[in-house]
């Protein structure tokens, strides 16, 4: 009898199982370990989860309309509203939907920020939030607490400050919506605005900063508490105009303003109160670590919780300096804190566009890069590998058996192989010959030893000594 030659039984079997790639799942499946803690409760007298979805439905109406006009009734093929080259769309919008131009751009800004619909090439497209809209009461309060966590776009800054006085107040809003949580009722405005001031010189001696003649750190220092004001009624109306508080007149004159949270904004000041406190408590100390042993301990939780924890890390730093950091560890040699690091981006947003823009110049970093701006920009997550070239995916696919190999069990870098975009062993060995990843020697003398089929084992371990040796 004659034995079938290797090649030919790994041409038989060589057969790949198509599947989306889930790089970051199957890397953080190599170390997770379920924890469960009993659901915190809300202060007495919050509404009921149904009264808050309620609400957010009314701050969201319009976008939800425009949203469904754009994305729905016009077809998956409408042009957004906002296209620069699209006046028309907007007259269109505006009279089948009996608002003005103003009030379409501005409600078309709050669907996307709340993730009502998506843009594909310029192409408006229904969001997930937007299907669950009138049934999924969760999905609505997300869709809210997106919006709220993005106040500053919705209502843009003045044009004549410092972008560096605006950010501090950013930075400084925490701060004071803690202070309208905990004062449950009205509060004086320039009580807020010496809590701002407080806060704003903190920031400054955290960063140890020297105020220089002629910088805009300068600029802001010498503007004094009636620049400060300025910003914080442009705050304070960013934060009505989402819905999270409301400005009424003081009892002696209408120069003492008074500022309170409405039911939604003091339940969204609890929610992330809560994250920072359980972060805070937890047995890592996560929050006090830095980005890299943060995300260390991060490793093993599931995904909720982990954001939990990258909320609460980032809130107790400067948003500038806490995406440096995370970067920086995204560079490391671990891939699986490199995937981990742009999960913790993803929690920072809109803050992180320009420097995510900037690292998807960088090779070892492109393919995450190319995925969170994807999903920023709209696309499902589902979707978003799709933005990827066939060699962006194969580097991906080897980073992340890079994590599985460092962290995980043989069993789940065999199954990873399910997860290539190519539909052969043997197009998939060509192809990470070719990207050339730092790790790929190792990755494919690690899946050798762990795959039971002799053939392909002997075919990867092929593989692994042509890149070893340069060859071909």
């Amino acid at each position: 009898m004659t034995s079938r030659k290797p090649d030919e039984q790994l041409a038989r079997n060589s057969r790949l199982r198509l599947v989306r790639p889930r790089a970051l799942a199957t890397a953080r499946r190599a170390v997770t370990t379920r924890r469960t803690r009993p659901a915190p409760r809300p202060p007495e007298g919050t509404p009921p989860r149904a009264e808050l979805a309620r609400q957010a439905r009314t701050v969201l109406a319009d976008a939800v309309r425009i949203a469904r006009w754009a994305a729905v009734d016009r077809g998956a093929g409408g042009a957004a509203p906002t296209d620069p080259e699209a006046f028309a769309v907007q007259e269109r919008a505006a009279a089948a939907l009996d608002l003005t131009p103003d009030q379409i751009r501005a409600g078309w800004d709050r669907a996307r920020l709340a993730g009502l619909v998506e843009l594909h090439d310029g192409t408006a497209r229904p969001g997930w939030r937007l299907h669950a809209w009138d049934r999924d009461d969760s999905a609505v309060l997300r869709g809210w607490v997106a919006l709220f966590d993005a106040w500053s776009l919705v209502h843009p800054a003045p044009e004549d400050v410092a972008p560096s006085a605006v950010a501090e107040v950013v930075e400084a809003v925490p701060q004071l919506l803690s202070l309208l949580q905990l004062s449950a009722g009205p509060v004086l405005v320039p009580a807020l605005l010496d809590l701002l001031q407080q806060r704003v010189e903190e920031l400054r001696e955290e960063r140890c900063e020297v105020p220089v003649e002629g910088t805009d750190t300068d600029a802001v220092c010498a503007a004094g508490p009636d620049g400060l004001s300025a910003l914080l009624d442009w705050a304070l109306e960013g934060l009505a105009a989402v819905g999270a508080l409301t400005l009424g007149e003081g009892p002696e004159s209408a120069e003492d303003a008074l500022a309170t949270l409405t039911p939604l904004g003091n339940w969204a000041v609890w929610v992330k109160l809560e994250q920072i406190c359980v972060a805070a408590q937890s047995p890592a100390g996560n929050i006090e670590q830095s980005a890299e042993d943060m995300l260390r301990g991060c490793a093993r939780l599931t995904p909720g919780p982990a954001r939990d924890e990258y909320r609460a890390w980032l809130a107790a730093r400067t948003l500038s300096s806490a995406v440096t950091e995370l970067l920086a560890v995204a560079r490391g040699e671990d891939a699986l804190l490199r995937g981990l690091a742009f999960e913790a981006l993803r929690v920072v947003g809109a803050p992180a566009e320009a420097e995510v823009r900037a690292a998807a110049e960088e090779a070892s970093l492109r393919p995450y890069a190319l995925l969170w701006l994807a999903e920023y920009d709209g696309a499902d997550p589902d979707d978003a590998p799709d933005v990827l070239t066939r060699e962006e995916a194969t580097w991906l696919w080897v980073d992340t058996a890079a994590a599985v190999s460092d962290h995980g069990e043989s069993a789940l870098l065999v199954r990873h192989l399910d997860s290539a975009v190519q539909g052969t062993v043997p197009a998939l060995l060509d192809e990470v010959r070719a990207v050339g990843h730092p790790r790929t020697v190792q990755v494919l003398v690690a899946l050798a030893a762990a795959h039971p089929d002799p053939a392909l084992a002997k075919a990867v371990r092929r593989a692994a000594f042509q890149v070893h040796t340069g060859g071909s």
